[in-house]
């Protein structure tokens, strides 16, 4: 039973057809302006302005505080085990919200090294620009398939996220060292822990796009709802990082700059 059990739990991943190789190529540009925004690499070298920092970790509360629902909505309509990749899905929403859930504690305990209060977390309203990815994930987990589901948020979000989530991890001691925040064990659970776990996390959702995609049309809508994930984490850290510093260029004036 231990063996079965073991067998169950786990999501062997496989090596990419040329069709997933393409999708994952497709989405490492907007992922890599995510991971090297300036707002990541201002924050990894300490030199973030606080403000900016405290300005962040309380209107990007929402996302954090609701992924578990997202993938809740998501959970809920896994039900036709007959469809390739469905049981597959299932397993792995379970499991992974119960760690979604803990890690809203950790980001908790984070903003409150930044002196940020549980009345200011639990009441926060993000500007309209920082709160489009919660209402398109909102859509994307209840109205989209559960590829696309998949893809706009365990792909899109948490690839990039575990990426700058390793970079930043340095630039903390910065923060401690000016008595900006107390920076410890507690405060840094959430940071160390998607530095870690977001490492694999994208390659897991991957594999279950693989699973559940079976031809190209049900491919072409997830790879768009994961490159329009990304956009709107873009818009978000955008208007968060143009907030304190105004000569910011935002990623949709480089685009049409490129265009």
């Amino acid at each position: 039973m231990k063996k079965q059990q073991q067998d169950y739990d786990s999501l062997i991943l496989t090596e990419h057809p040329p069709w997933a190789q393409q999708f994952w190529s497709a989405l490492e540009p907007l992922k890599e302006s995510i991971a090297g925004h300036p707002f990541f690499t201002e924050m990894a070298s300490g030199s973030l302005k606080v403000d900016c920092f405290r300005h962040a970790l309380l209107n990007f509360y929402p996302l954090v505080a609701n992924f578990p629902h997202y993938m809740g909505l998501t959970l809920s309509r896994t039900t036709d085990s007959r469809i390739a990749g469905m049981l597959e899905a299932r397993d792995w929403l379970i499991g992974n919200i119960r760690i979604e859930q803990r890690h809203l504690f950790w980001y908790r305990d984070w903003a409150k090294g930044f002196g940020i209060s549980d009345e200011q977390l639990d009441n926060v309203r993000p500007p309209a620009a920082m709160n489009a990815v919660n209402h398109y994930l909102w859509n994307m987990n209840q109205r989209g398939s559960v590829a696309e589901a998949i893809a706009a948020t365990n792909l899109a979000i948490e690839w990039a996220t575990g990426e700058w989530s390793q970079k930043v991890v340095s630039g903390m001691r910065e923060y401690a060292k000016n008595g900006d925040a107390v920076i410890d064990r507690r405060t840094m659970a959430w940071l160390r822990a998607h530095a870690h776990y977001d490492d694999h996390h994208p390659h897991e959702a991957m594999e279950l796009i693989k699973r559940l995609c079976h031809d190209d049309s049900s491919r072409e809508a997830a790879l768009l709802a994961a490159k329009e994930g990304m956009e709107f984490y873009l818009m978000a850290l955008d208007h968060c990082f143009s907030a304190f510093y105004p000569q910011h260029q935002s990623f949709a004036a480089q685009q049409k700059i490129a265009k």
